[in-house]
């Protein structure tokens, strides 16, 4: 039996370790079954500077379910309109071993939409 965590994480790490070499900013989204999460930290990966998921209050009342594409994309639009009050503009995208493809696809194009250069 094959376990697919292992292998995303070994994904996520080898995505982290190109990002912290490179020393920018970073995006990172963790999906779970009934939610969506995102937050910018610092090159480093010791400062979270935005943060922004389908947990959120303001985001509950928009959509009646976490998980899906809907909130991911209301989580994209938040995560971008914090980074911009944060005054960041640039970021590298960590999908943390996860596919680019539904929620998360969802989330990073809305991201871009709202200002977000990856």
């Amino acid at each position: 039996m094959i376990h697919k965590n292992p292998a995303r994480l070994r994904r996520a790490r080898q995505t982290r370790l190109k990002i912290r070499e490179i020393g920018v900013l970073r995006l990172t989204v963790h999906r779970s079954n009934v939610h969506i999460y995102a937050q910018i930290t610092s090159a480093g990966g010791d400062k979270v500077l935005a943060s922004a998921s389908s947990l959120e209050k303001a985001l509950r009342a928009n959509s009646k379910s976490g998980s899906t594409k809907k909130a991911a994309e209301i989580v994209g639009q938040r995560i971008a309109e914090k980074a911009r009050a944060a005054g960041i503009e640039s970021v590298a995208f960590d999908r943390a071993g996860y596919r680019y493809h539904g929620r998360v696809k969802a989330l990073a194009e809305a991201a871009r939409a709202g200002g977000l250069k990856f």
